[in-house]
């Protein structure tokens, strides 16, 4: 019974927003995967820990930070749901067999580094390792966030991918994430403060040098400290949808949290304004510099 009250509040709550562009003008798609907070009842009775908690794992708010995308001719997704509730920027079955009461199915993703520390499509950990459930889940659960959620979020961002490179024979998809200030228990920058903005192109893969190259500058020029690739290289979305051979670039980005909010918290900090402005003017050089270059297949 508490599996169908669960899932009749799924399919009440919306799991995507796509903000249009006023025009289709620039080649580019934003989206932001990881900014959800509607967090159900039945979602927060599952939990073991408390709202605040839950929101740890959350892109605090940088839907608002490139909500400006649309007014530049880039249309915006942004999955509405909770990357704690699951995570969009995952292959659609990287699940622990150890958190469900059945089997997995045999396409399920077992294995993957992501799954092994606790940030499968479902996640087992928020934060510094709280586990977010007391006990095991059923694995319809899962399968129905799957179904609601995940497959209606990257059904929308393939259209808007696709639409994009219909009209311009290429498209820029810059996916939008936040970071901790300083490298947690586990990374491989443990105890290190972090630059303000991180790009990751999966270390050249997905998409051209000079995608990168343009994001980069444009951001220094606000005097932004900007790195490549470490710590974070790009997921799964940076993955699946950067094939720049075919004119589709994908780039991510991270955004340095002690720029814009109270990290303990989790409230906006005076200079959010201030990140947000830099971020439009990002958007608007940034449209200015790629949509210049010849990134389209040949």
């Amino acid at each position: 019974m508490q599996l169908a009250q669960n899932s009749a509040e799924i399919r009440s709550l919306a799991s995507v927003s796509v903000a249009p562009p006023t025009g289709r003008r620039t080649p580019f798609v934003y989206a932001s995967p990881h900014s959800g907070r509607r967090y159900s009842p039945a979602f927060l009775k599952l939990s073991r820990l408390d709202p605040l908690a839950l929101r740890r794992s959350e892109d605090f708010h940088v839907d608002e930070l490139f909500a400006s995308a649309p007014r530049h001719g880039a249309p915006l997704v942004q999955a509405l749901f909770p990357r704690a509730f699951c995570d969009a920027n995952r292959e659609p079955f990287e699940l622990d067999p150890s958190m469900f009461d059945d089997s997995l199915p045999p396409y399920a993703n077992t294995t993957s580094p992501r799954v092994l520390g606790g940030l499968g499509t479902i996640a087992r950990l928020v934060g510094a390792g709280h586990e977010i459930y007391a006990g095991k889940l059923p694995l319809g659960e899962a399968l129905q966030r799957i179904e609601r959620c995940y497959r209606p979020y990257h059904r929308a961002l393939r259209d808007e991918v696709e639409a994009t490179h219909a009209a311009f024979g290429l498209v820029v998809l810059v996916d939008c994430h936040s970071m901790p200030s300083i490298g947690g228990q586990g990374d491989h920058d443990q105890g290190l403060v972090r630059p303000d903005i991180v790009l990751g192109d999966r270390f050249g893969a997905s998409c051209a040098p000079a995608v990168i190259d343009a994001a980069e500058s444009c951001l220094r020029a606000l005097g932004y400290r900007v790195a490549r690739n470490a710590p974070y290289a790009g997921g799964y979305t940076t993955a699946h949808y950067g094939r720049p051979e075919t004119g589709r670039h994908a780039l991510q980005i991270e955004i340095n949290r002690a720029l814009y909010m109270d990290e303990r918290k989790l409230e906006k900090l005076p200079r959010f304004a201030q990140v947000a402005a830099d971020m439009e003017a990002f958007v608007r050089a940034f449209a200015a510099a790629a949509g210049a270059l010849p990134l389209a297949a040949a």
